[in-house]
Formats: C-alpha cells, structure tokens, sequence
C-alpha cells in the first residue's frame, strides 16, 4: 500500500510538472471569455450591428481590448464585440448577476443541482425589493486541453488575465450604466476569480460577490461587501476548510459502496463532504437574503 501511494504522488507530481512546461511553452490559452444570458443555450453575447451603440463606447471598448490582448486583432474583436452586447443587455437592469462555475469554468449555473434554486431565491428577494435582474453564466474556459491547463494555472495565479478580463466588464458597465450593481457569484474554484475582481475594483461601491464553498488555498475573508460561504449550516466544507482527509474518505467509502450519499463534488468527480450549498440549507439561502438585504434595502 506504502509502494501504492508512493507511485501516485510521483505520478501526480510528473502530471503537474509536464502540465506546467506545455502551459509555460505553449503560447497563450487564454482567450476571451465568453458570457451569456442564463438559460439561453449557451449563446454568447455579442453584437454585429456596432450602430446599436455609441462610437465613445465603441472607442474605449476598443481599448480595453488592446489591453488585455494586445496586437492580436481576432481576440480583440472577439472581447469587443462581446463587452458591447454585454452592455446592450444590461443597460435597463438593476442589477446584473454573473456566475462562475466550478469544475473547469465552462458549465452554466443550471447544471449544478442548487443553480435553478439559487436562482429562484435570488430573483425573489429582488422582486420583492422591486430590482430587475439579468443573470448571466461567463465561461472563462474554453473545452480544451490548452482551457484545462489555463484553469489549473489559475490556481496559483499565474494567469491574472482571466479575472482582468471579467473586472474590466464589469468596471465598463459600471461606469456606463448609471445605478447598476454586478453581484459576482462563484461556486467552488469559480470563487477564485470573484475574489480577484473583489480586489482589482475595491474602491468600486457597485460590485458585489456572493462566493460559496472557495478553496481551502484561497484566503478570502469577508469584505464590506462580499458574502463568503464555507458552510452550508449543516456539514462543514471540506474540500473549503481543507480537511484533505475528509475528502479522501468520502471518495473511498463511495468506491467501495461503504457510502450512498452525494457528498458534494469539485472537479465534476471529485467527492467533497459538505461541498454542497442547497438554497433550503441554513447557512446559504437565508444568510444570502439577509446579505441581499443589507446593501439593497433602501
């Protein structure tokens, strides 16, 4: 068993080292997100028609690309068009929810168990306040090899690009929409870059973030203006909390059928005692309405 072990985490080791040098050599994978309105079949937003908007907005769209991509004119265009119908959509909301899956960053908040819940409860307390809302999915990852490896790079950082990607639309649309609010909301690792947008736009009072189960390795902290959940009121988060042989556990009792239940899952298969943020648990939905209520009751 010793011999076992001691093969896997030189397996595991090699795996990471090699991703490491094809991510280091390979040129780029980052590439512009792509956002789209929940439930829509995962059509991005964009527009052709640029007449639909102003050529000030047009500009400075324009310039954010250059700087987030370059000389790379395709990846600019890309990142234009879609910042601009971004906009477009936005622009007769309250208030814009973005969410950031776990997993790889490229499935829709529906896909997750709790997604159409969460977003039920949400939409209620904001009817309720009187807001209207568009909810959107930003897919940071593209389904590729090169997507995978730029998501594990985002882990220790090495690729900011993504967070500034996102933090730049939403600054843009703060500041060209007047009295909207952008809630980011991220789900496991999907918490990472809500987190990083919460620091690159600190001093902007119309970002929020609601972030649950982050990992253990990021150090968010409550800020004025995020809610971050590490538990949803009934089991403690391992895989948040870093209880690494909790997560072990719970993967070989379900191998071996010592375990029925769904202990919650990050990375699509990896199972996670308490990694598991139903809306009708009592740390999530009503620690979420009385966040909510707090900076949105006038």
């Amino acid at each position: 068993m010793a011999a076992r072990f001691r093969r896997l985490k030189i397996g595991v080791a090699l795996f990471v080292a090699v991703s490491l040098v094809i991510v280091l050599l390979a040129p780029s994978p980052v590439v512009p997100a792509t956002a789209s309105e929940v439930g829509s079949g995962d059509i991005p937003l964009s527009i052709q028609n640029f007449s639909l908007v102003s050529q000030d907005l047009i500009n400075e769209a324009d310039e954010l690309a250059i700087e987030l991509f370059g000389s790379n004119q395709q990846k600019c265009q890309e990142f234009t068009s879609q910042l601009l119908g971004m906009y477009l959509a936005a622009k007769d909301k309250d208030v814009v929810i973005i969410n950031n899956s776990g997993g790889w960053g490229w499935s829709s908040m529906l896909d997750f168990t709790y997604g159409l819940d969460f977003i039920v409860g949400v939409d209620a307390e904001f009817t309720r306040l009187g807001y209207s809302t568009l909810w959107l999915d930003f897919y940071r990852t593209a389904k590729t090899l090169n997507g995978c490896l730029s998501e594990l790079m985002l882990a220790p950082g090495l690729y900011p690009l993504k967070a500034r990607d996102l933090a730049s639309r939403v600054d843009f649309l703060t500041r060209h929409i007047p009295g909207i609010s952008i809630i980011l909301t991220g789900e496991s690792n999907g918490c990472t870059i809500c987190d990083d947008i919460m620091h690159i736009l600190k001093d902007n009072p119309q970002v929020y973030s609601i972030q649950l189960g982050p990992p253990f390795w990021n150090n968010s902290a409550s800020s004025e203006r995020s809610l971050i959940l590490r538990s949803n009121g009934i089991i403690p988060d391992s895989f948040s909390q870093g209880n690494v042989f909790t997560v072990i556990r719970a993967n070989l009792e379900a191998l071996f059928g010592i375990s029925q239940e769904d202990p919650g899952h990050i990375l699509l298969y990896i199972g996670a005692r308490g990694h598991d943020y139903q809306w009708q648990h009592p740390g999530v939905g009503p620690r979420i309405i009385q966040f909510l209520n707090k900076y949105f009751t006038d």
